[in-house]
C-alpha cells in the first residue's frame, strides 16, 4: 500500500509516498538534474517493487532498466545499454512500463519504439541478451505485430497470457509469453476513436483476479474497464473531456490499486496523481 510515482515532468526522479502520508520522498535520481549516471535518471517510466523491496525502473532516454536494492539510491543497469538505443537482443529503443514475473525472476520490459515485448533476467547486468517474447517485426497492426507497446500486465495465476496496450495501435492485445501472435481483445487495431469499443492511445493496463480489465484511455482523458471476455468498455473515472476538476482527467498514463481495489491514475496533464474509492 505504498505508492511509487515515476516523476516524468521533471524527467529525473522516483517519488514514494507512504501510506496515509501527505508528503513524499525522493528515493531515485537526482531532482532536476537529469543524466546517465548510476545516480541519475532521465524521463523515468515505469516502476515495479517487488517484495523484498527492491526497485525497478524503465528510462526512456537512456534506454535502460535500472535496479536498485532496498535503501539504495545507487542503479544497476540490468537490460539495455546506457544511453544507447537500438534492437539487437541486448538494447533497448525507449522503453516504457515493465512487470515481473511472480518468481521475481524476469522482468518483462514493454520496448516501445522496437515494437516488441523483452524478457530479462533479473540478475542480469548491462550487455547481456534478453530473450523476444512478443512482437519484434516492426510496427503494425496484425495479430503477429505491436504497435508502440506502453503497458504491460502479467499475472500467471490469473491467466497465463501478457496483456499489452498498442498505445500507436489503439488496441489491447493478449499474448503467450513466446507466442508467434496475439489476440485483439479491446479496441479496434489501428482505428482511434472514443466509442464504447474503441481507444485512442491507451496506456497503463491492469487486470483483477476475474478478467476484468482497466485500461488508461489517454487521448480519451478517462478509465475504461471491461468485462471479462467484452470488448466493449465501461467509462468509470474520466469524462472524455480533458479537465482539472475532480471528476476530469488530462491525459492519464498510469494505474494502479491498493489492496482495498481503491484505484490510482496518474493524472499527466494534471500533474497529480488521482485516487478513485473502490466501485
Amino acid at each position: 500500500n505504498t505508492l511509487y510515482i515515476t516523476d516524468e515532468a521533471s524527467s529525473t526522479v522516483v517519488w514514494r509516498l507512504l501510506k496515509n502520508a501527505t508528503t513524499a520522498t525522493v528515493i531515485a535520481g537526482i531532482k532536476d538534474s537529469k543524466g546517465s549516471s548510476n545516480t541519475q535518471l532521465s524521463y523515468p517510466q515505469g516502476v515495479y517493487v517487488d517484495t523484498i523491496g527492491t526497485m525497478y525502473v524503465s528510462e526512456y532516454y537512456n534506454h535502460r532498466i535500472q535496479k536498485y536494492i532496498s535503501g539504495s539510491n545507487i542503479g544497476i543497469t540490468i537490460a539495455g545499454l546506457n544511453s544507447s538505443s537500438g534492437s539487437a537482443l541486448n538494447q533497448l529503443n525507449s522503453p516504457r512500463f515493465i512487470t515481473l514475473d511472480p518468481t521475481q525472476e524476469y522482468i518483462y520490459i514493454s520496448d516501445g519504439e522496437n515494437h516488441r515485448i523483452m524478457r530479462y533476467s533479473t540478475a542480469s547486468t548491462s550487455g547481456d541478451n534478453g530473450i523476444l517474447v512478443a512482437g519484434g517485426i516492426g510496427a503494425g497492426n496484425t495479430d503477429t505485430s505491436l504497435n508502440r507497446p506502453y503497458g504491460i500486465w502479467y499475472q500467471p495465476s490469473v491467466s497465463s497470457d501478457l496483456f499489452i496496450t498498442n498505445n500507436a495501435g489503439h488496441s489491447i492485445m493478449s499474448w503467450t509469453p513466446g507466442a508467434s501472435s496475439g489476440t485483439f481483445i479491446a479496441g479496434v487495431p489501428g482505428t482511434p476513436g472514443s466509442g464504447s469499443t474503441l481507444l485512442n492511445g491507451p496506456m497503463g493496463i491492469r487486470l483483477d483476479k476475474y478478467l476484468n480489465m482497466f485500461v488508461v484511455d489517454h487521448f480519451n482523458h478517462r478509465i475504461q474497464m471491461f468485462c471479462a471476455n467484452s470488448k466493449t468498455g465501461v467509462t468509470i473515472a474520466g469524462t472524455g473531456i480533458d479537465g482539472s476538476t475532480a471528476t476530469t482527467l488530462n491525459g492519464p498514463r498510469g494505474i494502479a490499486f491498493d489492496s482495498g481495489m481503491n484505484m490510482y491514475i496518474t493524472d499527466y496533464g494534471n500533474m497529480r496523481v488521482q485516487k478513485f474509492l473502490k466501485l
